[in-house]
């Protein structure tokens, strides 16, 4: 898995195309978002197999949960705000996306058993065949070492860059935009 931070800079990159009046708040809850499918790694500690449907990178790596998280979302912080259905449809797909990001990085590590993305309906683990980024320890002190130097290298070139140039991207574009209008 990327580390937290990559999953949450994933979230903000995809959101850098919205324009909201409280974008702030769409980004920060589309970062716990990126970064919540490995609330599964409480498994670990709990005796789950890592290859069971409740284990890591199972259930909570899987579209349908990232379906689920983001309706939950939109109810718990959404549901006062006065948003059309042209808004919420938005939300719902910023949500989703920045949820569906974790399990797709996730893919394209080099550790691990895989993701389970099409659980429940199918719980075989699927891996990109192109897997450049390093696997990110669990604990927060391997990411002091080497090995955890040479994680952030790999997520700096493969998550980091492509995000940045995304983000300029769609300034320009947005840039170009208000020119025309």
């Amino acid at each position: 898995m990327p580390s937290a931070f990559s999953h949450a800079f994933a979230a903000i990159s995809i959101g850098s195309v919205f324009k909201r009046k409280q974008l702030f708040k769409m980004l920060i809850i589309g970062s716990v978002c990126a970064a919540f499918p490995d609330i599964d790694a409480i498994g670990f500690h709990a005796g789950i197999p890592y290859n069971s449907l409740w284990g890591h990178r199972g259930i909570t790596h899987s579209l349908f949960f990232a379906v689920l998280l983001s309706l939950i979302v939109l109810k718990i912080f959404y549901s006062d705000e006065k948003t059309n259905g042209k808004n919420r449809t938005m939300l719902f797909v910023y949500f989703f996306l920045s949820t569906a990001s974790h399990p797709l990085l996730d893919m394209l590590t080099d550790g691990g058993l895989g993701v389970a993305l099409f659980a429940p309906f199918d719980t075989t683990r699927y891996f990109f065949p192109f897997r450049p980024v390093h696997v990110a320890p669990i604990s927060i002190s391997g990411f002091f070492t080497g090995r955890g130097l040479e994680v952030f290298k790999s997520e700096f070139v493969w998550i980091w860059i492509p995000g940045i140039v995304w983000m300029i991207l769609v300034q320009i574009f947005k840039k170009g935009k208000r020119v025309k209008d």
